[in-house]
């Protein structure tokens, strides 16, 4: 039995509210050219209520067009004006479906719904827009028929004593992590950002369209600044100092301002949750994001930092997953946390941090010494040209840089390593603001080993392990290393039915797989 049903009415009001958004910056533009002589505005006028008019009967026809059935097995969704286009995905390639609220929408009640089916971006499938009600209904229905399918799996499996998995009535659950907004502001405040200035940027393509003023005219702003000068010529030298101070304290409130706006727009409420159906994260102020991630599609971790926020603490947690986020392959669940509030996390998610027992292995010191070389060699060039054409003294700045260059890869070097044990792998890189990558074996799928003409004369490569959401890199690795850790992973790769690995937890051999993994990255994460 099929059900066939329309997005929400409502979201006509959505796509002409976008028309008249679109319109209105070609209307001023028109009404500011000279276009029409004394009548540019009722041009413009006229340009602005046929823009609307076209954008809301496009919206309306496309809402007419647009249907989404949902069948006993499969969402089968029909858009398109002129061309038809019509997608269905089975539920049991559904991993999850995630609900997004832009700020006019909610004040709507309108949510986007996306079904996540691992193959990310543009792959998915998603609909805009309908009700918040029907959005969750549709979250609960997929996931009733998935369970409803793996019941049905466990029924016709060759062990006839397996159980069924037991349904898991709601998303409550155990909150582990959670950005307070005094937390919040503090992590605004390490996201310093001059984005205002590129807005402003943008700004001034439209200025020549609607005054007499042509901005790209180098001429005034060279007048201006001169002006200027002089200005700043005349004052004394503590004035001078003063503005300049006051200009750098100006630069650096406009640039904070702007990082804590733009923080918490972006991880407002930020919650993740753990519950029997995954890792639950929602976040957002304007846009509020739902997004449930089942623990099986974590493939990997990655624990980031910045440059300053390194010093005081502060670091990231990312999984990588099949889905992506935003423009990344990577979830972020815990985006200002210390160390003590990811290490939870981690375990949770059935991976463990290194520990004091990790045996670590670094890069290769030819690689350290090749990259020490390598960018050395441009300021020593630059440190000859100026010995030759330059004012004497002057080439002691790039022969400075050169010492600097060489110096950085030196200490970089002691910060680049990479472990692996029975389960998991590690890598580890930079020293200004430290980054750590951390796989499971168990879902590796390539391994390759490569070599770049330098690297091959030198006996060192860089080895690359394939993950299903993405990839994972250790760089500068002795060649007889690579071909030990080549040999380790494809002995894992070579024992794991990858045609099984992401079936239902009821799924004996990969039920007790996991379980035993899991275990041990337990007990192991307690010992260290």
């Amino acid at each position: 039995m099929s059900d066939t049903r329309r997005a929400a009415p409502l979201g006509i009001v959505i796509g002409a509210l976008g028309a008249v958004r679109s319109a209105v910056l070609p209307a001023i533009a028109i009404a500011f050219s000279g276009v029409g002589g004394g009548g540019g505005f009722l041009v413009a006028l006229g340009v602005g209520v046929a823009a609307v008019a076209i954008g809301v009967a496009i919206s309306y026809i496309g809402w007419r067009r647009l249907t989404y059935t949902i069948s006993e097995a499969d969402i089968r969704v029909e858009s398109g004006i002129l061309s038809r286009a019509a997608r269905s995905v089975p539920f049991e390639r559904i991993q999850d479906v995630s609900l997004e609220a832009k700020l006019l929408p909610r004040l709507l009640g309108l949510v986007a719904v996306k079904f996540e089916t691992g193959a990310g971006g543009a792959d998915d499938l998603a609909l805009a827009y309908l009700t918040a009600a029907e959005g969750e209904r549709l979250r609960q229905l997929v996931r009733e028929r998935r369970e409803d399918e793996a019941e049905l799996a466990a029924a016709a499996s060759a062990d006839p004593a397996a159980p069924a998995p037991a349904r898991a009535a709601d998303d409550a659950g155990e909150v582990l992590f959670a950005l307070a907004p005094g937390r919040l502001l503090t992590f605004g405040l390490f996201e310093f950002s001059l984005a205002v200035f590129a807005v402003l940027g943008g700004a001034l393509q439209y200025l020549d369209n609607v005054t007499g003023i042509d901005v790209w005219n180098v001429d005034p702003w060279y007048r201006w600044l001169k002006q200027q000068g002089s200005t700043v010529a005349t004052l004394s030298p503590y004035a001078q100092a003063l503005g300049a101070v006051a200009g750098l304290a100006g630069l650096l409130v406009v640039g904070s301002v702007t990082g804590v706006v733009r923080t918490a727009l972006r991880d407002w409420g930020f919650t993740l949750t753990r519950s029997a159906r995954g890792f639950r994260r929602q976040r957002g102020l304007l846009t509020r994001t739902d997004v449930v991630m089942p623990a099986h599609r974590v493939q990997g971790l990655v624990i980031g930092t910045g440059m300053v926020r390194y010093r005081f603490g502060w670091h990231s947690l990312s999984f990588v997953s099949l889905a992506q986020d935003e423009k990344e392959q990577s979830h972020v669940v815990a985006p200002f946390a210390t160390m003590t509030e990811i290490a939870p996390i981690v375990a949770a998610s059935g991976f463990r941090l290194p520990g004091d027992t990790t045996q670590w292995q670094r890069a290769s010191t030819r690689h350290r010494n090749d990259l020490a070389a390598r960018d050395a060699a441009i300021f020593v060039a630059a440190t000859i040209v100026a010995a030759i054409v330059a004012p004497p003294g002057l080439f002691l700045i790039p022969l400075g840089l050169a010492v600097l260059a060489v110096g950085a890869n030196l200490y970089a070097w002691e910060f680049r390593r990479h472990a692996i044990d029975d389960a998991q792998i590690y890598a580890s890189q930079g020293f200004l603001s430290p980054r750590q990558e951390i796989a499971t074996r168990l879902k590796l799928h390539s391994v390759e080993i490569a070599q770049g003409p330098v690297a091959r004369f030198r006996g060192y490569a860089t080895v690359h392990l394939g993950l299903a959401g993405g990839s994972f890199a250790m760089r500068g690795v002795p060649l007889a290393e690579a071909l030990r850790l080549r040999a380790q992973v494809l002995e894992t790769i070579t024992a794991t039915d990858y045609s099984r690995l992401d079936a239902p937890p009821h799924s004996p051999p990969v039920a007790q797989a996991l379980s035993a993994a899991q275990s041990g990255f337990s007990e192991n994460f307690l010992a260290t």
